[in-house]
């Protein structure tokens, strides 16, 4: 019994020392830490919003402000891309 008590207070006691060296640890890292510049990625500034437009070849639907446009018997007609818009000048 006493092989037992002494095992379960050497573990305590380890446990105890892991728990202050892990909180020392982190206390200095987070000093560093602060003292570097953020390097968290920043996100892309927002785009203003814009109306949706369907693709007329390929279906998706894109933003007009992101969108190649032409014109189409006067119809401002959008696509996705330079592919789609000359698939669709090829009917």
């Amino acid at each position: 019994m006493g092989e037992l008590i002494a095992v379960l207070f050497r573990g305590l006691i380890f446990l105890f020392l892991f728990l202050l060296v892990r909180s020392l640890l982190r206390s200095v890292f987070q000093g560093f830490r602060s003292a570097l510049p953020d390097s968290t990625p920043r996100r892309p500034p927002a785009v203003p919003t814009s109306e949706l437009k369907r693709d007329p070849v390929c279906g998706t639907y894109v933003s007009t402000a992101a969108s190649i446009t032409g014109k189409v018997n006067g119809e401002t007609v959008y696509f996705c891309s330079p592919e789609c818009r000359d698939r669709y000048r090829a009917r």
